[in-house]
């Protein structure tokens, strides 16, 4: 898929965030960037508001009132109706890299973020939509975190 701008249609964002400040500034970038957004505190019925939007990628947080994001990817991953909606993982915990593998995402970022970087992980896995964040990955990360 080409960067949104370049795009005859919009992008469809789904963002499940509980950080009210991090889904306004995020809103505000996308809205910039020509995207449409739409973002929920917690993913009561993910598959719901999925049928509703029909997001082209979904940034979840991995933390959220009920389920963890991880878990939240792994139950769209195995849906075969969203198992190729692009998903990344948000999380300001590091360590989380060393479970993702199983879960199935497209990419993670390491909370807080610089903007560039959140779009650039966009524009990749909308580009390479099969690409998966494998556990490998994870621990590279993990460990350049580290040094």
């Amino acid at each position: 898929m080409l960067p949104n701008k370049e795009r005859d249609t919009p992008t469809n964002i789904l963002i499940i965030e509980n950080d009210e400040g991090l889904v306004e500034m995020l809103t505000e970038l996308f809205d910039y960037e020509g995207f449409n957004v739409r973002s929920y505190r917690e993913a009561d019925d993910v598959f719901a508001l999925i049928e509703d939007f029909t997001p082209d990628i979904v940034l979840l947080d991995y933390l959220l009132p009920k389920i963890n994001g991880g878990e939240l990817c792994a139950q769209l991953k195995k849906n075969p109706l969203t198992k190729n909606i692009p998903v990344i993982i948000c999380s300001a915990y590091p360590q989380v890299l060393l479970s993702l593998g199983s879960y199935g995402c497209n990419a993670f970022i390491s909370k807080p973020f610089e903007l560039s970087d959140m779009l650039s992980k966009i524009n990749t896995c909308l580009k390479n939509p099969s690409e998966i964040f494998t556990a490998d990955a994870g621990k590279r990360s993990l460990h350049g975190l580290r040094s």
